[in-house]
């Protein structure tokens, strides 16, 4: 399976997003917290080339996170600043120039 490439904001809202609805962590009342994606040195045996570790509010939690993080994995790598043009911030115009 071919990944999508996400930039680390984005995979960062994304694991947040499918971890704070989870219907264990909602009817908790947990908000976890999660932590920007690491980029690995190598991809690891997946040819997953990110990581997140530490994540806030997490005890009791780590099967949720692994599976929503292990999902979110599968699916999409960390872009390189290089071909990240998703996250390339625009320059706003200015009409005085």
């Amino acid at each position: 399976m071919i990944r999508k490439t996400l930039n680390a904001s984005r995979l960062q809202e994304q694991v947040a997003r499918r971890l704070n609805r989870m219907p264990s962590i909602v009817e908790d009342g947990v908000k976890i917290t999660v932590p920007r994606p690491s980029l690995l040195s190598e991809p690891d045996r997946t040819g997953c080339n990110w990581t997140m570790k530490h994540f806030g509010n997490a005890a009791g939690f780590e099967r949720d996170i692994d599976t929503v993080l292990q999902a979110v994995q599968r699916e999409y790598n960390l872009a390189d600043d290089a071909s990240d043009t998703a996250s390339a911030v625009k320059k706003p115009v200015n009409p005085f120039e």
